[in-house]
This record gives structure tokens, sequence and C-alpha cells, in this order.
């Protein structure tokens, strides 16, 4: 094996390995686009339980396994595949370093068969040791300085791109990540939750309660509101943001690992409530 933080359970590696295994019969056969491939540990497990990865990188020069080619992609430009062309795309630890992620989950929205998967692992900023830094210090975790042009610039080399591979500076929550999935086409099809985060574990017993009270009083309050927009529908889509606002695991969890499902080509996305569509005079 490539890697041996797949045998660290502090590592997302070993959960993505953990995962891929136990599901690898979904997997025998089926097309697999592994991007950011980074050393290629995905793509060598991926192998080993018989799928076909096909493996993209911003820099593909780090790839380390022998055997397999792993192409450059520019991902904010365009994977370099067809419409349509996986059943399954892991995007492991890399939504948190795209600056534009709606354009991103787009693409992938393009090249993922009607009803394959999309599964992205990223560091939470859910979880209450994440949102109790960004408050104090607009930061990942309180050990971290903000984002910033020093610690955050993790590679540049314009004699292969002139994109620059950023740290964590987009990191994203689970809200947010069902936001952009809808937005492309894809529904929330899992979650799972990795290891614990000691700080949130801290804070929970202080800040739970508010969590709980002040999210049910926004649900019902929001309820009542947009009374054009039937009920049922309402009723649907908060009930999916309560259950992950009030989910203990996600405000507990140092990373997020989420499945989604592919339910529509980009040009099937409709939001038009007609009734509810404000005109640019009244939002300005």
């Amino acid at each position: 094996m490539i890697d041996n933080y797949v045998f660290n359970p502090k590592s997302p590696k070993y959960y993505v390995k953990k995962y891929l295994d136990h599901h690898i019969e979904r997997f025998k056969n089926k097309i697999v686009i592994d991007l950011p491939a980074g050393n290629g540990v995905t793509t060598e497990i991926l192998l080993m339980n018989g799928a076909k990865p096909i493996a993209f990188d911003l820099f593909p020069e780090y790839f380390m396994l022998e055997g397999v080619e792993c192409k450059r992609a520019d991902i904010i430009d365009k994977i370099p595949v067809e419409d349509n062309f996986s059943d399954f795309l892991i995007c492991q630890e890399g939504i948190e370093h795209f600056s534009d992620q709606l354009k991103v989950f787009k693409e992938f929205n393009r090249v993922i068969k009607k009803n394959g998967e999309l599964i992205i692992t990223t560091p939470s900023q859910s979880n209450l040791a994440s949102k109790f830094s960004y408050m104090l210090f607009e930061s990942e975790t309180t050990k971290l300085m903000p984002p910033n042009e020093i610690d955050d610039i993790w590679m540049s080399d314009k004699e292969a791109t002139t994109e620059i591979y950023y740290g964590h500076i987009f990191l994203v929550g689970l809200q947010k990540l069902r936001m952009l999935g809808k937005l492309s086409g894809f529904k929330v099809k899992e979650i799972q939750y990795l290891r614990l985060s000691k700080g949130s574990l801290v804070l929970f017993p202080i800040v739970y309660p508010f969590i709980f009270i002040s999210s049910y009083l926004r649900y019902f309050k929001n309820l009542k509101k947009k009374k054009e927009v039937p009920t049922a529908i309402k009723k649907e889509v908060y009930r999916e943001q309560l259950k992950i606002n009030l989910s203990v695991k996600n405000l507990l969890t140092k990373h997020t690992f989420i499945v989604f499902e592919k339910e529509k080509q980009l040009n099937e996305i409709d939001f038009n409530f007609k009734s509810t569509m404000k005109s640019f005079d009244k939002i300005m």
C-alpha cells in the first residue's frame, strides 16, 4: 500500500478505504474518477477492489502509483472526459481547496452518470470547535492562523499550470454541501461521521441546548412563511436542514464523509416557484 495513513484511524484515508472495502461489490467493474488523486492511494485501493479508476490531479507529478497514469486536470476549467462518463466520483479532501465550489459541483454532475454517486470527504466546518474557532479567529482551529498567503498557498508551479493549489481556504459545512448538491442536481444519500473532535465534546453540553431550541423555533417560524409554497415541500426541505442542525454526530465529528446521488442532469434542475420569485426592483 502506498500510504500508511490508510491504517491510521486519525486519517480520513482510513475511512475511505473502510467504505470502499465494505462496498466492494458496488464498485467492481465500475468507472470511478479519483480527483484529486494525490499520491494514488485511493486509486490503488479501487484497483485492488476490481474497480476501473481514472486518476486526475492538478499536480500529477506527485502521483506515485506505478503502472497507472494520472492526468492533469484543472477542476475549475474542466475534467477531460465526456459527459455522463463515470459511475462514481471520489473527491477526497479536495472540495475545501476549490475556489468556485458550485462550478465544481456542476462539473461533477456533467461527468457522473444519472443515478451515479459523488463521494466527498472534507474537514468539518460544522463541528462546534470549528464554529467556535471561526467565531474567535476566522480560522479552522484555535491552533491555526486565519487563512493567509504564507500558510495557505500549498503549491504553485507556473511551469505546470497557472492555477494555485490552495490550502483550507474554502472550508465548507454540511448545510452548504447539501445546498451545493441541490443546486447541481444531487441529493444526499448517506452521511458518515468519522472521528470525535475533543474540543467539540467540551463545548457540547454548554452550546447544544441553545442549538436545539433555536433550531426548532426557526423551523416552525419558516413553515409559516411563503404560503404560496406547498407545506409538504417546505417540511421536506426544512426537516432535512433541521436534522442536520440537531445531529449530535455532525456537531462532534472532525471530518465529514458525504455520499450524493445524481438525481438530475443540469438542464433538468428547476427551482422556479413563480409565486415566491421577487423582481429585481424589490430585491434591490
